[in-house]
């Protein structure tokens, strides 16, 4: 384990310095956790951490995904600056922006960037501003399955489609057997379930089914899950907790959702092979991100319909959403010096023990220079 912690601590600090990709799995429960005494690491790292005039109390809310990220973030951050206090509450990526354009937290994490609406109503909070979309990490959404005696699966667009659309309903359909010549697929129900909350990783999973399997996804993507059918579940953990526990349960969620068992599956694109759900073949997918957003705003477009051998197409990016001019007085200072944190080298460094990856140079480079000049 430890090798392991040191290998991917140099592959993430390589990364910041030469990679164009991005990736991460998004890690742990929605419990709050990491919260416990400040270990080596913590202390030799807080001496390189500008504090400025922060302190007080930061609120913030929104994605799961990165919620074991601000944990690794917060417990290195807290142990040099120990006149604030930041609470993250995963709430998911739509209660986050809801709270943050209702005035309640300093910022919001959200999966997805900001909708011309969503960006409209933040002008009531940000004083002669509005929200921007700030890249920190990114990485795969998998697709975690239990059907017993059944280890490895591989499904394409279309066939997802069809089951989250109710329209495949026996993990022995004549379209899952094709794609899984010699695997025994048993006469089983496909039990189906999808957040219950507004969430990024909804939004970037239909997005994945609408632009890969235009045809059998007829609906619009976003935060709430539109097709008709299937089961609920609060959160990230929520969906990966019935999947564990259900026989014939399928769901998506962040890739680390599944390391208590909960098997994956393989994705079939346009490659010769299908494509493991890893950190690793994510990135050879969404290196390919754009920045998009105008002005200081830096939301990416991503690639969901990949060629490349080995890139996996379901992929997120999470973005803390903040003022870019009219951040309030009080908390100013703090959000500038955390975020100035989570974007430098020693943050986005931490990423590895953790199980995230550093957003690619060109990308934090940007945001660290407007995070410099928030106000």
């Amino acid at each position: 384990m430890k090798l392991q912690r040191m290998n991917r601590r140099a592959l993430a600090l390589g990364a910041l310095a030469v990679t164009g990709a991005l990736a991460l799995t998004a890690c742990g429960s929605d419990d709050t956790g990491n919260s416990d005494g400040v270990d080596a690491s913590a202390t030799a790292q807080a001496g390189n951490i500008d504090c400025g005039d922060a302190k007080g109390q930061l609120q913030a809310s929104g994605s799961s995904a990165q919620k074991n990220a601000i944990d690794a973030w917060v417990k290195q951050y807290t142990a040099a600056c120990k006149d604030v206090q930041i609470n993250y509450n995963p709430t998911g990526s739509g209660a986050g922006i809801t709270a943050f354009t209702q005035g309640q937290t300093a910022f919001a994490g959200s999966d997805s960037a900001l909708k011309p609406e969503e960006a409209e109503a933040s002008k009531k909070v940000c004083t002669d501003g509005q929200g921007i979309d700030l890249p920190m990490v990114g990485g795969p959404i998998a697709v975690g399955f239990n059907v017993p005696g059944v280890d490895t699966i591989a499904l394409d667009a279309p066939t997802l489609a069809k089951i989250f659309d109710n329209k495949i309903t026996k993990w022995n359909d004549a379209a899952i057997a094709k794609l899984n010549s010699g695997v025994e697929l048993p006469d089983l129900k496909i039990q189906a379930f999808h957040r219950s909350d507004e969430s990024g990783t909804t939004d970037n999973f239909t997005k994945y089914l609408k632009a890969a399997a235009p045809q059998d996804w007829k609906y619009e993507p976003g935060k709430s899950w539109e097709a008709e059918g299937g089961q609920s579940a609060q959160g990230s953990s929520g969906v990966a907790q019935q999947v564990k526990q259900t026989s014939g349960a399928i769901s998506y969620f962040e890739l680390s959702y599944a390391s208590d068992g909960i098997k994956t599956v393989d994705i079939k694109t346009e490659a010769a092979e299908p494509v493991k759900a890893t950190i690793e073949n994510a990135t050879a997918a969404i290196g390919a991100a754009k920045v998009v957003g105008t002005g200081k705003d830096l939301a990416l477009e991503l690639d969901y319909t990949p060629s490349a051998e080995g890139a996996y197409p379901i992929v997120l990016v999470t973005y803390e959403i903040v003022c870019d001019k009219g951040n309030k007085a009080d908390t100013l200072p703090a959000t500038k010096s955390f975020l100035n944190y989570m974007a430098s080298e020693e943050g986005q460094g931490q990423l590895a023990d953790a199980g995230y990856a550093p957003m690619p140079q060109e990308i934090i480079t940007k945001v660290r220079e407007t995070v410099s000049s928030l106000s």
